[in-house]
């Protein structure tokens, strides 16, 4: 069976953003509140929830995996608008200014995508999704050890270069659990 990364990308994003926006009618942009530590907290719980569904294979609370990778992939995009916006920008957006900010983010991330896929030949596709989880949350705690330095590294990408990994593993996760 031929596959189509980017038509793969662009259902699982659409699920995403779909639910951002709606979210953000009801809500409005009160994540523009949170610190950037606090979103990486966000998405380090929402990692460990996904790891631990995956050894328990019990949810208690009714939520899946799936919403848990889409919530990351959320928070990931959020991560990423706030890393550009200061506190002086308004708490309120215009839903239109967030949706263009979102697919602005997405793009980015959906390039360097490509750009590595091309080098390491998608071979997510033969990964475990399990596997997925723990580069997620390799990543997490690669951000916090950055935020704890105050944003210093010596040799390593910054944190939107590892918001970009963490929300694609998790586009990666749902394309191969069949989400779109």
């Amino acid at each position: 069976m031929a596959t189509n990364t980017s038509q793969e990308f662009d259902a699982v994003i659409a699920v995403c953003k779909s639910l951002f926006l709606k979210k953000t009618k009801d809500y409005g942009t009160a994540w523009r509140i949170l610190r950037p530590a606090s979103i990486t907290d966000q998405i380090f719980i929402k990692a460990q929830r996904i790891r631990t569904l995956e050894e328990k294979k019990v949810s208690k609370v009714g939520e899946d995996i799936n919403s848990e990778y889409i919530g990351i992939i959320n928070y990931c995009v959020i991560a990423m608008m706030q890393l550009e916006l200061n506190e002086q920008d308004p708490l309120e957006m215009e839903l239109a200014t967030v949706q263009a900010r979102y697919e602005e983010k997405v793009q980015e991330t959906k390039e360097l995508m490509f750009n590595k896929n091309h080098d390491y030949g998608e071979a997510w596709r033969d990964m475990r999704i399990s596997s997925l989880t723990d580069l997620i949350l390799m990543k997490i705690l690669r951000v916090k050890q950055i935020e704890d330095n105050e944003g210093q590294t010596l040799a390593s990408e910054g944190v939107n270069a590892n918001y970009q990994d963490m929300l694609n593993y998790s586009v990666f996760a749902l394309i191969k659990l069949g989400v779109q």
